[in-house]
């Protein structure tokens, strides 16, 4: 899988270990920023990450601010994207089980490097069901973002 992995600058340093963890589980990364910790808004991070995702050029996306809130207001404004923050094990398979989440953010003032791995893997790992309820309702978002 092609992963776009995003930071500002209150995530980058957990970024690092993000981004070494997706490749030694065997993805590809495509790294967006922020490489320091100059302050970045995460509006600018989060709409590249959003782009890559909606382009094709990554399958999924992933986003790392302080507690991840931002970041995915921000990647929910892009049409085409649906991104959750997540902080436990359940919600990152299940975002993608039930929703189709294709951009996940957390926070690195909440969890830590061996919670965030594991938040990766779980997120990874899950595919969209084929249940027709949850296709039914995915549906209704996509014709939501038509709407504008």
């Amino acid at each position: 899988m092609r992963l776009v992995i995003g930071s500002d600058h209150a995530g980058w340093m957990l970024k690092g270990a993000v981004v070494d963890h997706v490749r030694a589980l065997g993805h590809e990364v495509i790294d967006v920023g922020s490489f320091d910790e100059k302050p970045v808004d995460f509006p600018d991070i989060a709409r590249e990450v959003a782009r890559k995702v909606t382009s094709g050029e990554a399958d999924r996306g992933l986003m790392v601010c302080g507690t991840g809130v931002g970041a995915s207001i921000a990647a929910n404004k892009m049409k085409g994207i649906r991104a959750a923050v997540c902080h436990d094990i359940h919600s990152a398979h299940q975002c993608v089980e039930h929703d189709d989440v294709n951009v996940m953010c957390i926070g690195a003032q909440i969890v830590g490097p061996w919670l965030a791995k594991d938040l990766i893997a779980s997120y990874l790992q899950a595919e969209f069901s084929t249940d027709a309820d949850f296709r039914r309702r995915v549906e209704k978002l996509h014709a939501m973002d038509a709407e504008g």
